[in-house]
């Protein structure tokens, strides 16, 4: 792994300065095959899943297949798949916006009010390795903030992912994947009901069909491929460059960078990931071309240079790094943060803001699935209280028949 000086202003704005703009000619066919499954509908689907996913048989799993393809998980997996399903929900919990109701003045009441979506789509990758964690930091969120109907797709669902449809509720599970399943959640199929909301990650090519449909079918947001920044003073060498390599496997666009003020420390680590390397090829692409080590001027500068990323994840050494870390999408603190136990274990969830996107949001959480609206109650001593507010404004405005219709009420 590369060692970047203070002094390297080009490799380290090389390093340091990746956007996350859309391949056009992905973003192009995505486009054509979504526009193609809408007109279309199964009989385009059938055909782009028999191509891309190598679909045999029918779209649509059967709940009896869930169930013995579940079977045939290993009892770990399936304890696993609990165990990480419960925190989960012990997180989303807190999560839900809750219901209140404020008086502004006497007579006047104004009301917040949640309610769940009633269908809501999950994207679970189905890449190299199969991606039950996916179903389960998308789907119990939306079963807990009260989703009467959760729909997955996956191209192709192993029995860790049924393991985990049946865990997380899930209400049916399509085998396809790609901008085609995408565009049959948003618009909906004979087969596959169309949703209210699309969440989950993907390729580019999923990235590019849920930015297609964003403005018929809400989604979560864009998610590219992962990110680790660690902010690091001082540290165990071995076990920062573990967590490098750990994200950097994930997909040779990946992102793994330290920044330190410490140039033993950046040296240490760059010889532990290569070292590590050996053992984790699947991760030697990205870290290559994606990842390194920075030496900063100071710790400050690193802290600085972290939150102009805005990272999916970041680490640093204690608390008051992690106060100064404002722009992420999830922070880990102290060494025993590993982000491996965040994708799978602290209940906290995995799908996460990428590209810079942490600037103005966080991960994906309960909030994500309800609306929330206000309703307002007001009687006739309250409108005489607001009256000369509104009928001012209005007037201000131009608004003369807004005035009217609060006069009006008042003779």
């Amino acid at each position: 792994m590369k060692v970047i000086s203070p002094t390297n202003v080009r490799a380290r704005r090389r390093l340091l300065e990746r956007g996350q703009a859309a391949d056009p000619a992905v973003a192009e066919q995505a486009a054509r095959i979504v526009d193609d499954v809408r007109t279309r509908g199964d009989r385009a689907l059938r055909e782009y899943a028999r191509r891309f996913d190598k679909l045999r048989g029918s779209l649509e799993v059967t709940e009896q297949e869930i169930r013995d393809n579940a079977a045939e998980a290993p009892s770990a997996v399936r304890r696993a798949i609990a165990q990480a399903a419960r925190h989960i929900r012990r997180i989303a919990k807190r999560q839900v916006p809750r219901e209140w109701r404020a008086a502004t003045v006497p007579g006047v009441v104004v009301e917040q009010r949640v309610t769940p979506l009633a269908r809501v789509g999950c994207y679970v990758p189905g890449g190299r390795y199969p991606l039950p964690s996916s179903l389960l930091m998308t789907a119990v969120p939306a079963r807990v903030a009260g989703v009467n109907e959760v729909i997955a797709v996956c191209p192709r669902p192993d029995p860790s992912v049924c393991a985990a449809a049946l865990e997380a509720g899930i209400a049916r599970l399509f085998r396809i994947g790609g901008a085609h399943a995408v565009a049959a959640l948003a618009y909906g199929t004979r087969t596959v009901p169309h949703v209210d909301k699309i969440v989950g990650p993907g390729n580019a090519y999923v990235a590019a069909a849920k930015a297609h449909v964003a403005a018929d079918c809400p989604i979560d947001f864009f998610a590219g491929p992962t990110e680790i920044v660690i902010v690091a003073a001082d540290g165990n060498a071995s076990w920062i460059a573990a967590d490098l390599v750990a994200q950097a496997e994930h997909d040779p666009d990946a992102r793994a960078l330290l920044l330190t003020p410490n140039a033993e420390l950046a040296r240490a680590v760059a010889r532990a990931v290569d070292s590590q390397l050996e053992h984790h090829p699947a991760a030697r692409q990205s870290i290559e071309q994606h990842g390194g080590a920075v030496v900063t001027n100071d710790l400050g500068e690193a802290v600085d240079l972290a939150n102009a990323i805005a990272p999916e994840h970041a680490v640093c050494d204690d608390e008051f790094t992690a106060r100064a870390l404002t722009r992420a999408g999830t922070v880990f603190v102290g060494p025993y943060g590993a982000q491996a136990a965040g994708d799978y274990a602290t209940g906290s969830n995995h799908v996460l803001p990428t590209g810079g996107a942490a600037r103005f949001r966080g991960g994906l959480s309960a909030a994500d699935f309800v609306r929330v609206s206000s309703v307002q109650h007001l009687s006739g001593d309250g409108l005489r209280r607001l009256a000369p507010t509104a009928i001012s404004l209005a007037n201000a405005e131009g608004l003369v028949a807004h005035a009217a219709s609060i006069a009006v009420r008042l003779r």
